[in-house]
């Protein structure tokens, strides 16, 4: 969708609101992108046929290659309006075959626009291993020095085994509007009560889950704004610089000390308000209401902010950002 265009404003498109197939065409190189297994090479999935239940005939993931700014990249994008872009067999067989693919043609990069609640329970255990081998293709493409990168934007969020497979890429893009974690508010209230959290306080949702949040914890490379432009040129940005590292058994073993202190810090607080105030933001209760590049260029960056990092290959700054060690 974009904003009328009256004199002095700049149309844009929203990501949020646009589908898997418009995501792609406003991303890549115009003109450039070529689909596999277009809609009408792939059957829908049988499982859902079995249960009497609608199917889609990409299954709710798009896959094929084009240009990002110049760059041959391989590309998977998910539509959240079907079925919550949840994977089921069919869905993540395609992706895997691109991560497959990857190693084979060694693009400049393979990008994954996800838009995911995790497995489709309906096909049980064949989504369950469906998302372990898009994990294993990811860290193999990795390995192989082909970066693979994360686009998070999307209704749906990165959540269950998609928000694994997230934080398994080389680098990720998410805007404000987009959320990553493991287990769903919804999912989290219905098995431990709403009083341990309540879904349907969405503030609370994205104080947790939020692109804010996951920005100032260091999970992402970029925060950037709600349109396929800003994701675009983060993403082009990011590629002029990166170099695949190599995975190495040290660089494991500092994730996970990264992660155990995380865990011990931050562990006991119950909303992104405490983590915040923790990481040395000087007026928590503003981040939410901020816009973006306030945000980015306005607040004191903690130390867990510079640790957390450590997670990642790089971390990226603006020219006038603090950063600040907290001891």
């Amino acid at each position: 969708m974009s904003t009328p265009d009256f004199i002095g404003f700049t149309p844009t498109h929203s990501y949020f609101e646009a589908n898997a197939r418009v995501r792609l065409q406003q991303l890549l190189d115009r003109g450039g992108f070529h689909e596999f297994l277009p809609p009408e090479a792939v059957e829908p999935s049988p499982h859902l046929a079995a249960l009497d239940l609608p199917g889609a005939f990409d299954d709710g993931v798009i896959i094929g290659s084009g240009r990002l700014g110049g760059k041959a990249v391989l590309v998977a994008a998910q539509e959240g309006r079907f079925m919550g872009g949840a994977v089921g067999e069919i869905h993540g067989a395609k992706i895997v075959g691109l991560l497959r693919r990857a190693l084979a043609e060694k693009p400049a990069a393979v990008l994954l626009l996800v838009d995911s609640g995790g497995v489709r329970l309906h096909e049980a255990n064949a989504g369950l291993i469906a998302i372990a081998e898009i994990m294993r293709a990811v860290l193999a493409t990795r390995a192989a020095g082909v970066p693979v990168l994360a686009l998070v934007g999307g209704s749906c969020g990165a959540f269950g085994g998609m928000g694994i497979v997230t934080r398994l890429c080389s680098a990720i893009f998410i805007s404000e509007e987009g959320r990553l974690a493991l287990s769903g508010p919804e999912v989290i209230e219905t098995v431990m009560g709403v009083e341990e959290f309540d879904s349907k306080d969405r503030a609370l949702v994205w104080r947790v889950t939020g692109g804010k949040h996951r920005y100032l914890m260091g999970d992402c490379a970029e925060l950037v704004g709600d349109d396929s432009a800003s994701f675009r040129q983060g993403a082009i940005e990011y590629l002029n610089v990166h170099v695949e590292a190599k995975p190495s058994l040290a660089n494991l073993r500092a994730a996970q000390q990264a992660l155990a202190a995380r865990m011990k810090r931050f562990g006991p607080y119950r909303d992104g308000l405490e983590v915040w105030a923790d990481l040395g933001v000087a007026d928590p209760q503003q981040v939410p209401i901020i816009d973006r590049d306030s945000l980015l260029t306005e607040q004191a960056v903690s130390g867990g902010f510079l640790a957390f990092g450590l997670m990642v290959d790089r971390t990226y700054a603006l020219a006038d950002a603090q950063v600040r060690v907290m001891t």
